[in-house]
């Protein structure tokens, strides 16, 4: 994919500065490094390499990532190296994507208490499949799940919610057998979406009565028992939204759903059409038409655009992607190895996880063809933080 002619970067390096000052004091560390991180990704500030064309002596100058998770430009590469870990999980059954969302009388409370309430979204969600999945009025079995959290909408407003892809069966309860689901019908949506509700609103009561949490500004009220109850009693009448798409076709359209969701960011930058001192244009998808062309340009005044883009950094060390059941750290490798024995289908040798392949130009590894001759390229230089390269012959000529 070609360079976008604009990124978030060229947004922050020209008004991050005037941001910060008139925000001083209301952005935290995390929101300052996410900043600073994308301003100085894959510039001279991060340091670099030097590339020379083995055939035509051709330079090329390329400046090292800053691998922040929030920034654009990182996480295609974050993305295939974690696909290429996750190859070998996949099962040769069908596979169902299921979204938890909160509501947004809960999402202004998740939104002062990130990583409890996103926490809390990822417990409830996976304990409602759980739940929901060893009923033996539903499939009767213990099923696994990769989660992943979302906290924008297309607007980059505030929506969390968490994207589950699920393996359409389970072990049986005494593990001896695979249990499938109906084809093309994983579990009732309107039975997930009560009992998610009720997992999730006892859990955020406990989190109130035990202080984690905090509340600020409009919401300051809340602290108060009495009030946090009265807020929370009409939601327990409300329908809360889950929602299960159709199957995918394949584990292929597994694994290219989850490329694309993965290390996803609040904007990309091949959704920005342009920016000055004043507005930020940006193409999103606009949900509520439900026939004909969704996607429109909004503009938002910049200081807003960059509000709204660090509203999503999330919690210093919080994982945004989560795996459950027979799926979980620590028991996945030999449940899944389990799982291919009871479907007679062990993995195939080209499924095999293989060395991940980038190109990713700031990566001194890659092996690129030169833009002039199509030769082949090779590092001859390093340099490191803040160090301007400097242009020499490659070395072979020095010999000759």
């Amino acid at each position: 994919m070609s360079r976008p002619r604009l990124e978030v970067a060229d947004i922050f390096r020209a008004h991050g500065a005037a941001y910060r000052s008139e925000h001083a004091g209301h952005l935290n560390l995390r929101q300052l490094k996410v900043m600073s991180a994308i301003e100085n990704c894959r510039t001279a500030a991060l340091g670099g390499h030097v590339s020379a064309c083995t055939k035509c002596g051709h330079e090329h100058v390329a400046y090292n990532s800053c691998r922040n998770r929030h920034c654009p430009k990182c996480q295609g590469v974050a993305s295939r190296d974690w696909m290429q870990a996750r190859i070998e999980d996949l099962l040769p059954v069908e596979y169902f994507h299921v979204v938890f969302t909160l509501p947004a009388q809960v999402a202004d409370i998740a939104h002062q208490n990130k990583a409890a309430v996103y926490g809390l979204l990822f417990k409830a969600s996976a304990q409602t499949l759980l739940t929901i999945a060893a009923d033996p009025k539903h499939l009767g079995a213990r099923i696994g799940m990769t989660s992943v959290l979302h906290t924008w909408g297309s607007a980059m407003t505030h929506h969390p919610h968490v994207h589950v892809v699920v393996p359409g069966g389970g072990l049986s309860p005494d593990g001896t057998r695979w249990i499938d689901c109906r084809p093309g019908f994983f579990l009732p949506v309107k039975v997930l979406s009560r009992l998610f509700r009720r997992l999730f609103l006892e859990g955020l009561i406990r989190l109130h009565r035990t202080g984690k949490l905090r509340f600020f500004g409009k919401l300051a009220g809340l602290a108060d028992p009495d009030a946090f109850a009265a807020h929370l009693a009409p939601l327990r009448k409300l329908d809360w939204v889950v929602y299960a798409k159709p199957p995918f076709g394949g584990p292929e359209a597994v694994l290219s759903y989850l490329s694309r969701y993965t290390h996803r960011v609040a904007i990309s930058n091949h959704r920005l059409v342009s920016a000055d001192a004043d507005t930020v244009a940006f193409r999103w998808k606009d949900y509520r038409i439900k026939r004909g062309d969704r996607m429109k340009v909004m503009r938002l005044p910049t200081s807003e655009f960059i509000r709204r883009f660090l509203n999503h950094v999330l919690p210093s060390g919080f994982h945004r992607i989560r795996h459950a059941g027979f799926l979980a750290n620590g028991i996945r490798r030999d449940r899944i190895e389990k799982i291919r024995r009871l479907l007679d289908a062990e993995p195939k040798p080209d499924e095999a996880t293989s060395e991940a392949v980038t190109d990713d130009p700031a990566d001194p590894n890659t092996h690129q063809p030169c833009p002039k001759c199509g030769g082949g390229m090779i590092v001859i230089e390093t340099f490191t933080r803040g160090q301007t390269p400097k242009s020499r012959a490659p070395p072979w000529k020095d010999a000759a």
